[in-house]
């Protein structure tokens, strides 16, 4: 592993001395700040996510339609008839 470390030390190294090449790994290095940053805050989500999702189903047992109570007795309803002209 202290020999992998090394190696990687040193193409470091060589990639700093290469024109452009410090300026190349200082934006490497934001770039991985900025992405520790990015995780930090995907984490805080996750409980968000959670609770957000218990929230919407305590509502949806909230909003379901209650079934209407029956009736003991039903109505009828009358018909008519048209009435007719008189010929």
């Amino acid at each position: 592993m202290s020999r992998l470390a090394d190696a990687g030390e040193e193409a470091l190294q060589r990639l700093a001395e290469l024109p452009g090449g410090k300026p190349m790994l200082k934006a490497m290095g934001d770039v991985r700040d900025r992405l520790d940053d990015v995780a930090a805050k995907l984490r805080t989500l996750d409980p968000l996510e959670r609770r957000v999702t218990r929230i919407e189903k305590r509502l949806d047992s909230l909003e379901k339609p209650k079934a209407p109570a029956r009736r003991t007795t039903t109505a009828r309803k009358s018909t008519t008839r048209p009435k007719r002209p008189a010929a």
